[in-house]
């Protein structure tokens, strides 16, 4: 691997030049993207090594992520099924004190922090994993799904346990604090300013590609699809729908966290509102097909038939598109949630609970049913990803391809909003707090919105989708570091609320501060 990096280097370093005589003669994207390739590949290869399973390949980063997942859920004693209620009045808004430190309401953490795991993924993703690991793929899901809510109540715990709260209350917190603050008090501090800061330039590529570029593209591409194809008016056009885009997007993350959870505590329910109604829609349009569906959902997450379609490869498949999007584990959510008003750091780790229900037990499972219900997934058209999904919703509903293209750009929205913060806080740990480190990196990330709808990126897409799963290789090393101190903290709590003695303040449903 040493041999393949080396070898990309001298492409680096002439890269300027060779792009200004290679864009003429076969455009920029290319010229990019073969300066970008060696190096991204090389990553690729190592983030996302895969082992052969009974002949399907099993990236061993997922390994990672499950394994952590069901370490936590055995070590917190099943907290996802004990706390799910007092979770939803915490969220509610029951227990929240307007004094207490932080800028955004629990329900506006959990939007902010779902806008921006709610996405592609649970369209296109859901649609892969069922079409190669078949229905079965949907049980191994739905309990990876379920596992990952424990982990993601670990670190959104200790994301407002380490954050930093400033004079103006304004305050930052995610993973490179609790790495380098929650190491230290156990004497391993440059292991944790190692992995804090490891983490925080990984975070930054992912926010920049992955959670920006990505999105762009993605978007534009539906968005083109809808208005007349590759002979529409916009079909060469990305650079203007970037600037578009970029422009809602800059007005919105300008105003911080504030400004982005009042946007997403709107978007987010509105999306997935429509987006299951639509698909509850079909499964009730097609109710007699249910008790068929879920029985090939339970027979395939066990069969020994087949390959890709057997037990091993529906685990696989499901488990990868559980760790894949609700990133339970990646520590970028934490982010979001440190931001909360709270005095008690557990709050938001069991608000942070519904985070992996909602998108992948709720979200996910709405799609895979859809497709197992109207036997999209069995097609021979060849079709996969988003497009079998828009099939399987077409067969019922002629005009979806429509609403699909509105969910997916407001999908990408919510998603570039949410990514833009914790790409800025990743930013702002490494070069200080101050407004004109913010200003530079919000104007980078707009410039970044016009190119990547502007440009075919496909290295530069894959390096930063391993950069976003090469965070959760420091965070979860943290997590195991640091689980003690979240276990301590919850039995303290739990203590408490069970005696009595935290106040429940009556508010209205939903609080948000302004």
């Amino acid at each position: 691997m040493r041999h393949k990096i080396a070898a990309a280097l001298p492409a680096l370093f002439w890269a300027p030049a060779a792009l200004a005589q290679e864009t003429q003669e076969r455009g920029i994207d290319a010229a990019i993207n073969e300066a970008v390739a060696p190096i991204s590949n090389a990553i690729v290869s190592v983030i996302f090594y895969s082992v052969p399973v009974f002949g399907t390949q099993f990236p061993l980063i997922v390994l990672w992520l499950v394994v952590a997942a069901a370490i936590a859920t055995v070590y917190f004693n099943f907290i996802a099924f004990r706390a799910f209620k007092h979770a939803l009045e915490l969220i509610r808004g029951d227990y929240m004190d307007p004094k207490d430190a932080g800028e955004v309401s629990h329900f506006q953490a959990l939007a902010t922090a779902l806008s921006g795991t709610v996405g592609l993924g649970n369209i296109a993703g859901v649609a892969i994993a069922v079409s190669i690991g078949g229905p079965g793929a949907t049980f191994w899901m739905i309990l990876a799904g379920l596992m990952g809510m424990s982990l993601k109540f670990a670190e959104c715990t200790l994301g407002v346990k380490y954050r930093n709260e400033y004079a103006d209350g304004t305050v930052s917190g995610g993973p490179m604090y609790y790495l380098s603050k929650g190491l230290a008090e156990r004497n391993m501090a440059g292991l944790g300013r190692f992995l804090a800061v490891f983490f925080a330039v990984c975070c930054i590529a992912g926010a920049l590609g992955g959670g920006n570029m990505f999105q762009a593209n993605q978007s534009f591409q539906q968005f083109v699809n809808v208005t007349g194809g590759q002979d529409g008016f916009m079909a060469d056009k990305g650079w203007l729908f970037g600037l578009v885009v970029a422009f809602v997007v800059g007005a919105v993350i300008i105003g911080g966290i504030k400004s982005i959870a009042r946007v997403t505590e709107k978007v987010v329910p509105f999306m997935a509102v429509v987006y299951c109604t639509a698909a509850l829609v079909i499964i009730l349009a097609n109710i007699t097909e249910v008790p068929a569906a879920f029985g090939a959902i339970v027979t395939g997450a066990f069969s020994p038939e087949g390959v890709a379609g057997g037990a091993i490869g529906a685990l696989i498949q499901g488990f990868k598109r559980a760790a894949f999007s609700n990133e339970a584990g990646v520590g970028s959510a934490s982010i979001a949630h440190s931001a909360v008003r709270t005095k008690e750091p557990i709050t938001e780790g069991l608000v942070a609970l519904h985070e992996p229900f909602i998108d992948t037990v709720v979200i996910c499972t709405m799609t895979a049913l859809v497709i197992v219900i109207t036997g999209s997934y069995s097609n021979e058209a060849g079709m996969s990803g988003v497009e079998l999904t828009s099939s399987a919703f077409e067969s019922v509903f002629p005009w979806f391809p429509y609403v699909l293209a509105l969910a997916v750009i407001l999908f990408a929205f919510s998603t570039m909003i949410s990514w833009s913060y914790y790409g800025l806080k990743c930013w702002t740990y490494l070069v200080g707090e101050n407004k004109t480190a913010e200003l530079v990196f919000k104007v980078i990330f707009c410039i970044f919105v016009v190119i990547g709808s502007s440009m075919t990126l496909g290295p530069v897409v894959d390096f930063s989708d391993s950069a976003i799963f090469a965070m959760a290789i420091a965070n979860i090393i943290g997590l195991y570091i640091l689980l003690p101190v979240v276990k301590e903290d919850l039995a303290s709590y739990w203590g408490r609320l069970r005696a009595g003695e935290l106040k429940k303040f009556r508010t209205a449903w939903l609080i948000h501060t302004e």
